[in-house]
């Protein structure tokens, strides 16, 4: 095998694949990306058994042919080449070296052969459709704050995309929970996802894939069968494995008798949060607001620290409340709202309180609170 590349491109590539590598590996292969080159392109695959990516570059090939090499080895190499330089790759199949050759440069690394390179078998998709990258983006990055860390709760390790149905009907829909706090995430449903199985996308997967949306206009093919799911521009395909596990009814926990409103400005929200948990004690971080007609009273009282209020102006007309959270709970929550208001909707100090982007009922969080 021999080509050349624009470093820019080769770079872009063999960042996509040595972020899927994991850096602890018993099986060598696995540290590896496969190279293979033909006709004008050469592509760059790398999985840990359960991510698979494969990126797609236009290159000089000289020589068709297919070799690995250590994904992050090469990474860093490319990475400290010059901006502009012209990248060769020649396999010297007599050493099972790799050659990288760029202006003065000149590395030799070490490789292993093609066919020792797991390939995730290719599945049956049921459901093909495609989406704009900003919509699939929108659902995954509001929803993946509150996906759970908890190892033996390993069905909520994920978001949990499948159809339901929303105020308007029929919607692409991505739920994640950790059983404190909850997202809910809704989309117009792109025609052809209407009999999609729900499958819950790792954890792993739902970061990886950030990567391949940052372009607004791009075009996502994804493709949904019961145990993987593949998302694919036309120069990168992601294909995962999904979590083999039953995620819980999220519906009975999203309270509907929640009557007393809240409406707050979100960016002033969450500096004030910020400002008074300074004080809060690391383990339980607890902020109490105190709700009376238009105004909210935020404290924290830490009895070996010291204590902080901050007064908000709010929109707020129902009976008086005080109720705790997580200062890191509302934060993140804050976080995610888009518009310049956020409304919490509450029942009592003991029920969950529901949060959405002003009317807006496509992106829901639930919170659960915290004594105080």
């Amino acid at each position: 095998m021999k080509i050349s590349i624009e470093r820019g491109t080769l770079l872009k590539a063999v960042a996509q694949a040595q972020s899927v590598v994991e850096r602890r590996n018993t099986i060598p292969i696995l540290a590896n990306v496969l190279i293979e080159a033909e006709g004008d392109h050469a592509s760059f695959r790398a999985t840990d058994l359960d991510i698979e990516v494969i990126d797609r570059a236009p290159a000089q090939v000289e020589r068709a042919g297919a070799t690995t090499v250590s994904a992050v080895m090469l990474h860093e190499i490319v990475r400290k080449l010059p901006d502009g330089a012209l990248v060769s790759l020649t396999e010297d199949s007599a050493s099972g070296r790799l050659v990288v050759m760029a202006g003065r440069s000149n590395f030799s690394l070490s490789t292993l052969p093609r066919e020792d390179f797991p390939v995730m078998a290719s599945s049956e998709y049921a459901a093909k459709f495609t989406a704009k990258a900003k919509v699939l983006r929108r659902l995954f990055d509001k929803a993946k704050f509150a996906i759970s860390t908890e190892e033996t709760r390993y069905y909520l390790n994920g978001v949990y995309m499948h159809v339901a149905t929303g105020d308007e009907g029929p919607v692409l829909r991505c739920v994640a929970t950790d059983g404190h706090r909850l997202a809910r995430i809704d989309a117009p449903l792109p025609e052809g996802a209407q009999g999609m199985a729900g499958v819950i996308v790792p954890r792993k997967t739902v970061n990886e894939l950030r990567k391949l949306l940052d372009d607004d206009d791009a075009d996502i093919a994804v493709s949904v069968s019961e145990t993987k799911v593949r998302f694919a521009t036309p120069s990168l395909t992601m294909t995962s494995k999904v979590i083999d596990g039953t995620f819980p009814d999220y519906t009975r926990v999203i309270p509907t008798q929640n009557t007393r409103r809240l409406e707050v400005d979100a960016k002033d929200f969450a500096k004030a949060v910020d400002r008074v948990a300074t004080v809060s004690s690391e383990r339980s971080r607890a902020v109490k607001l105190s709700l009376d007609e238009d105004r909210l009273v935020l404290s924290v009282n830490a009895p070996d620290a010291g204590n902080a209020e901050e007064e908000l102006a709010v929109a707020y007309a129902d009976e008086k409340l005080e109720i705790g959270f997580n200062a890191k709970y509302l934060l993140e929550i804050a976080s995610q709202v888009d518009r310049e208001n956020a409304v919490f909707m509450f029942n009592t100090s003991g029920d969950p309180t529901l949060m959405r982007e002003g009317n807006d009922s496509s992106a829901v969080y639930v919170v659960m609170p915290m004594r105080v």
